[in-house]
């Protein structure tokens, strides 16, 4: 795409502005860091554009404050005051799972997950958001604890022009196949390789 100019256009009827202005269901996966990060980037743009952001966070805790939630929390604060950019929800959905165990069964948390999703469907269905952003959201996929069918029909089928970027390892096949945008995330080199854990500033 030299330029981001499409090497083919598809003869689908559409005009350039319709075949434009398409929904994205983007995935970014893949062992490397960056992937909550680089989706959290098209959040901004997107609220920038005077989109209404949903941000739903699956398995990291919900005592664990990450610097982006700050940062759109407050942006959706100065839209409420100013107008400026658009509304923002953020929501830990679930019981929190990868960095911190929490107090619960797996039938416990594979509930809870389940519920989450069964909310982001329903909005998805009334056209609540115009950007969402699923993170993590891939785990509870590769742990059974929701339907990948059901999704991928649910984000396939999704009415008006929702974009919808998803985030974790290990996203299954199918998320794949139906997705517009999928970014695989690779590991070259890490800090934790010489033994260095996260840090202020650099994972959150």
């Amino acid at each position: 795409m030299p330029k981001g100019v499409p090497e083919s256009v598809p003869d689908d009827g559409l005009t350039t502005r319709q075949r434009r202005n398409l929904p994205i269901l983007a995935v970014h996966t893949g062992p490397g860091k960056g992937k909550s990060t680089a989706a959290f980037g098209m959040a901004l743009r997107a609220w920038n554009q005077g989109f209404d952001v949903g941000v739903f966070q699956f398995v990291k805790s919900a005592k664990w404050k990450v610097g982006e939630e700050a940062a759109f929390r407050a942006l959706g604060r100065l839209h409420g005051e100013t107008g400026v950019g658009g509304a923002v929800e953020w929501h830990k959905m679930g019981e929190g799972w990868s960095w911190t165990r929490k107090k619960g069964s797996d039938d416990d948390h594979a509930s809870a997950a389940l519920e989450g999703w069964h909310e982001i469907k329903r909005r998805i269905g009334e056209e609540t958001h115009r950007f969402y952003v699923l993170d993590e959201f891939t785990y509870p996929l590769k742990w059974g604890w929701i339907d990948v069918a059901d999704v991928v029909a649910t984000l396939t089928d999704r009415p008006g022009n929702q974009h919808v970027v998803i985030t974790g390892r290990d996203a299954p096949q199918a998320l794949l196949d139906a997705a517009d945008l999928v970014t695989e995330m690779t590991k070259l080199k890490h800090p934790m390789d010489a033994g260095r854990k996260g840090q202020r500033g650099i994972e959150w």
